[in-house]
C-alpha cells in the first residue's frame, strides 16, 4: 500500500488520499468576494485527485485581511457566494477545508505584485491592531495595541466565520496560528511585549490564540475536525521555537483540536529562514511524537517519493503541497504514476491518464 493513497479519518471526513492543498493566498477579491477565479483554481485543484483543498487564509474581519485584495467570511453574502466552490470541490469527491485568519499588524500591505509595502487609509488601507504597539517591519506604521473589548471582539469574529464556514459547505475548518499573522503574534516574545495576562509567561502568551482555538472547536459541529496551523519556530533568538510549539499544541489537542498543520517563520522581518527540501518536516514529526497529536508537513516537498518517505518513516500523517500544486494541478495524477498508486481521474481526463 503506497502510504500517500492510503485514506485517511478525522472525526466523520474521510479524506480519500494524504495529498492536500495548502492554502496558498490569491489576492485577487474585492470587498473579500471570491470569484470565478477562486472556482477554476481550488476546482482544479479538486478535479486533479487532492484528498484536502483548504481554501487560502481567509479574514474573520474586513480588518483582518492582509491586504485590500483578500478572501473574507465577515458576512453571509461571502458565505452564499463561497458555496458554489464548496459544491464544485466536493463534487469531484474532495474534502473543502477553509483557513480562518486575522493578519493583526501584517495587515493592510499591497499584494505581493504591487510590491507588497504598507497601504495607508487613503488608499483603502486600515488602522492595524496587534498584541503591542511594534510593527512587523520597520517602516511599517505602528499598529495599535489590543485592548481586552479588542480580543473579544476577535475571538466572536472567529466564531461567526466558524458559523458561515460550516453553512458554506466546508467540512475543515483551520484557525490560521503561523506566518506571524495575530495569533503568532501573541505567542512571540518578540511581538508580545504585554504585561497583562496575555503577555509575559508562556501561560499568558498561549492564552489568548487557546481562547479563539477552544472557542472555534465549540462552534464546529462534533463531527468535523478542526485543524490549527503554526510557525514551530521564529527562526529568531529568544523567540517562538519548538519546545514552546510542543506546549501549545498539548493544550490544543486538550481542547479538540484535530490536526496540526506545522510550518515556520513569517514573524520577524529579517529572520534567516534555512528553507531547503523537506525543512520543516522535523517540527511535524517532533509535534506528532511529543504532543501525541496528528500532524501535517509543509514546505518544499515537491517530490512524490519525497512524499510518501514522510509518512513512512512517521514523521507526518499528511503532506500539504503549496508551490508544486500552483506548478501543477494535477500532481495528484503524477504521483499515482511514479508510485504505482490509484487515483481518481475525472472521467472527463482518463483519455489521457492511464
Amino acid at each position: 500500500m503506497i502510504k500517500l493513497f492510503e485514506k485517511f479519518t478525522l472525526r466523520d471526513v474521510e479524506f480519500r488520499n494524504r495529498i492536500w492543498v495548502s492554502p496558498m493566498c490569491q489576492y485577487s477579491c474585492k470587498d473579500g468576494m471570491p470569484t470565478d477565479w477562486h472556482l477554476a483554481h481550488y476546482g482544479s485543484r479538486a478535479a486533479g485527485g487532492a484528498g484536502l483543498v483548504l481554501v487560502e487564509a481567509t479574514a474573520v474581519a474586513p480588518e483582518g485581511r492582509i491586504s485590500p485584495q483578500d478572501l473574507g467570511i465577515w458576512s453571509e453574502a461571502h458565505a452564499n457566494a463561497l458555496q458554489r466552490i464548496t459544491r464544485f470541490i466536493k463534487e469531484q469527491g474532495a474534502i473543502a477545508g477553509i483557513q480562518l485568519a486575522h493578519a493583526g499588524r501584517k495587515a493592510s500591505i499591497a499584494v505581493p505584485w504591487n510590491g507588497g509595502k504598507s497601504v495607508g487609509v487613503e488608499n483603502g488601507g486600515w488602522q492595524t491592531v496587534a498584541p503591542s504597539a511594534l510593527p512587523f517591519a520597520a517602516d511599517d506604521p505602528l499598529p495599535h495595541q489590543m485592548t481586552k473589548n479588542d480580543l473579544d471582539k476577535v475571538i466572536a469574529d472567529f466564531c461567526l466565520a466558524a458559523q458561515r464556514s460550516v453553512a458554506a459547505g466546508f467540512e475543515v475548518i483551520e484557525v490560521h496560528n503561523a506566518h506571524g499573522y495575530l495569533c503568532h503574534q501573541f505567542l512571540s516574545p518578540l511581538s508580545n511585549r504585554r504585561s497583562d495576562e496575555f503577555g509575559g509567561s508562556l501561560q499568558n502568551r498561549l492564552r489568548f490564540p487557546l481562547q479563539i482555538a477552544g472557542a472555534v472547536r465549540e462552534t464546529v459541529p462534533s463531527h468535523l475536525p478542526v485543524f490549527v496551523r503554526i510557525s514551530a519556530t521564529d527562526w529568531a533568538p529568544g523567540g517562538w521555537d519548538l519546545e514552546q510549539s510542543i506546549q501549545f499544541c498539548k493544550a490544543l489537542k486538550k481542547l479538540g483540536i484535530d490536526l496540526i498543520d506545522v510550518s515556520s517563520g513569517g514573524n520577524i522581518a529579517d529572520a534567516e529562514v534555512p528553507a531547503g527540501p523537506g525543512f520543516q518536516v522535523p517540527f511535524a514529526k517532533a509535534i506528532r511524537e511529543q504532543a501525541a497529536i496528528p500532524t501535517g508537513a509543509v514546505g518544499l516537498i515537491t517530490e512524490p517519493q519525497q512524499a510518501e518517505e514522510i509518512l513512512r518513516k512517521g514523521e507526518a500523517d499528511a503532506i500539504l503541497i503549496g508551490r508544486e500544486f500552483l506548478r501543477n494541478p494535477y500532481f495528484v495524477f503524477r504521483a499515482a504514476q511514479e508510485l504505482g498508486a490509484h487515483a481518481d481521474v475525472p472521467k472527463q481526463y482518463q483519455r489521457a491518464i492511464t
